[in-house]
């Protein structure tokens, strides 16, 4: 380009300067400024006519008033439950109607007087004829006794036929097994600082015994107000552990005794005791 023409000259005819303006770069970047004011003048007539329809959909959709909504009248409606009439409970069945027992063959047996022949109205029965029949101050047809007795059967006035009641079983004196076993007052803490104030741990090391845990199982009995008695070891591990254990059970105290049917019963304990030997 000639010097004289390049201060009228624009940017794009210097850029281009002896190349191929027929390419199509040079003509696109010539209407770059045309076509992006047509994108932005299209984009914003858009936005406008979305902007009226908006506004006119608004204005030409009826406002719904308060006169328009319709209030429906809910009749909530009471249930009535049927009442439960009281049936009066079926009569008792009628007692079971029990056959008499069967006549049995009596023989009349009276004391024998010394009187004379002509006064004897009737002989006594002989001896064979009493085996088999009850004596008796009258003579009775019957059946022959063959030695079964009915059953008692006890009559309640105003109640028909009523089974004999059994008796309740006696309850033992000491109880083996119960819902709660006695206990030491104070429960197992208590009971370990008993044990750590009365009980020789060393009694086990003085007699010999190896290191390990040795648990001994006392056996005593716990009566109702709570005394100990009848204390005496299960196990028998040796070096004075049971005789130790025994000592230190018998001056334990009283205890809370143990609870059966909702009442303290005298009852078996077993107690375990475990000493524990340490290797020097």
């Amino acid at each position: 380009m000639e010097a004289n023409k390049i201060l009228s000259s624009d940017f794009l005819d210097i850029l281009f300067e002896g190349r191929n303006k027929e390419y199509g770069a040079y003509e696109l970047r010539r209407s770059y400024n045309r076509r992006m004011w047509r994108a932005l003048i299209f984009v914003a007539l858009l936005l406008a006519a979305i902007g009226a329809a908006v506004l006119l959909n608004k204005q030409l959709k009826p406002k719904q008033t308060a006169e328009d909504i319709k209030m429906q009248e809910v009749t909530i409606q009471e249930i009535q439950q049927e009442e439960k009439k009281d049936e009066a409970p079926p009569p008792p069945p009628p007692p079971p109607k029990q056959e008499p027992p069967p006549k049995v063959e009596m023989k009349a047996f009276t004391p024998p007087k010394i009187v004379k022949d002509e006064e004897v109205r009737e002989p006594p029965p002989a001896v064979e004829e009493l085996k088999e029949t009850k004596i008796g101050t009258i003579n009775q047809e019957g059946v022959k006794d063959i030695g079964i007795a009915a059953p008692p059967v006890v009559v309640d006035a105003g109640k028909g036929i009523v089974a004999e009641v059994k008796k309740p079983e006696p309850e033992p004196e000491i109880f083996t097994k119960v819902e709660i076993d006695a206990a030491y007052p104070g429960g197992a803490s208590a009971w370990r600082s008993f044990l750590e104030r009365n009980l020789r741990g060393e009694t086990p090391v003085d007699n010999g015994a190896s290191p390990g845990n040795y648990t001994v199982i006392i056996q005593f009995v716990v009566d109702v107000a709570g005394n100990v008695s009848d204390v005496k070891p299960l196990t028998s591990l040796g070096y004075g552990m049971e005789q130790e254990a025994v000592r230190v059970l018998k001056k334990s105290g009283r205890w809370k005794p143990a609870i059966q049917n909702g009442r303290e019963v005298k009852a078996y304990r077993k107690q375990p005791i475990t000493f524990q030997v340490l290797e020097n």
